[in-house]
Formats: structure tokens, sequence, C-alpha cells
């Protein structure tokens, strides 16, 4: 799968890229000790730092980043970007656009009558024929101060202009700068085929698989990493 990043020349040196997930794992993962005290168990247990479903969700896909400083004081945003004027006509020069809050009435996430952030995208996004792109909130990343709003563009075909990222600014406490490379859309390429779902009984054969790999998976630890999880490139958290 080749995704193609494509931006204006004028901005090319002044925009970070969009990095595979996996470098962009937040600290507090990092930091995680493996194990873990337990009242419960009256012994140490694995943390989700040894959880590979955990990990390998928020290791998938691509992220984009937010491209400057954005500083927040008492639910006003600002920046200071010193970018030159794109040379495109109608492309965006700041990092942030809104949605009034009449274009989400009703929606679970809106919040009273609160406008909606908008990350601007300065990346036109090329997916190979048959892919669409799947862009959601950051996996596992509730530390971040906004919840992106989810949404699947057809990039195989829309890929001449920028695809942008609404999100919910979720706190309104938060005082201080968004960083830039702060991570704001993870990114998936997936699949438009309809799946075909068939439903079937364990026979006799699925009966005995399940019983033992249960069995060994409550017996060990390391038993899906070992036997189960994909090869994927190296990952160190």
């Amino acid at each position: 799968m080749r995704i193609i990043f494509r931006c204006d020349p004028k901005l090319a040196d002044h925009l970070p890229r969009p990095v595979p997930a996996r470098s962009a794992l937040p600290d507090w993962l990092r930091e995680m000790p493996a194990n873990a005290p337990s009242e419960l168990h009256g012994r140490d247990i694995r943390t989700l730092k040894q959880c590979p479903p955990f990990v390998d969700a928020m290791a998938y896909g691509v992220m984009i980043l937010l491209p400057c400083d954005i500083t927040v004081e008492r639910g006003a945003f600002s920046w200071d970007w010193d970018i030159p004027e794109p040379a495109t006509e109608g492309h965006p020069r700041a990092p942030l656009s809104f949605h009034v809050a009449a274009q989400f009435a009703g929606a679970p996430f809106a919040k009273s009558r609160q406008a909606a952030l908008k990350f601007n995208s300065f990346w036109t996004i090329e997916l190979e024929e048959g892919w669409s792109l799947f862009a959601t909130h950051p996996v596992n990343r509730d530390d971040l101060p906004f919840r992106l709003v989810s949404g699947l563009v057809d990039a195989d075909r829309f890929h001449d202009g920028g695809i942008n990222f609404p999100a919910v600014w979720t706190r309104s406490d938060f005082c201080g700068v968004l960083p830039k490379g702060t991570p704001v859309a993870q990114c998936f390429a997936v699949r438009r085929d309809n799946p075909q779902l068939v439903f079937e009984s364990f026979d006799e054969a699925h009966q005995k698989a399940y019983a033992q790999t249960v069995a060994e998976v409550l017996a060990k630890p390391g038993v899906y990493r070992k036997r189960f999880r994909a090869r994927r490139g190296r990952l160190t958290i």
C-alpha cells in the first residue's frame, strides 16, 4: 500500500510530515511499567504495556501532526506561525478553522453552543484504487484535550484537495500550549469491499481448538504475542 502525501511547494519546508503512528506513541505509554502490583491478585500482573492488541492499535496507520504551536486561553485559540504565502490558490494558511454549533446540533458529542474545531489539512492524501482513508481520534489518547470526529474519505478519488479533521474541544479548563507535532488524527487505509458475513456453529475441531487456545492463554503469558501476532517492524516502548 502506497500512501502519497503532497503539499504546496512554498510550505514544504515548514510542515511536519505525517509519520507512522508507531513513531508517535505517547510518553505515558513508554513510561508505564510492564508489571504492577494487584491487591486483588496478590501478585504483580501485566499492564497495558504488555497487551499487544492495545499497543498495536495505537501503532497502526499514519499520524497527522499539528503544524505549529496553538495557544489556548479561556477558550480562545491563537498562533504565531510565520509561513510564506502558499503558491496554490485557495490554500489555507491558518492551522485551525471552525464549525458552528448548528452544523452538529443533536449529535451526542455536541457541547451546548460550543463551536467545533477543524484542524486544517496541509497535505493531500492519495490512496490506491479501491481504498478509502479512515481518519479517527488517535487511538487510546484520552489525554489529548480534544476528541476528533471520525470520518471516511474515498481518497483514491478525492486526492487533489485537503482532508480537514473536525474535533470537539473537551477540556474547558485547559490553558496553555498545544505544541507543534501533537497527533491530531490517526489514519488507516481500508478497502471498500463489503464483507461477506458467514455464521457457523463450532464443529468438534473448532471446539477442541477453542478449549486448547483458551487454556494456553490462561496458563502462561505471551501466547498471543509469540504464536499469533503477525510480524511487524521493530517497536520499542
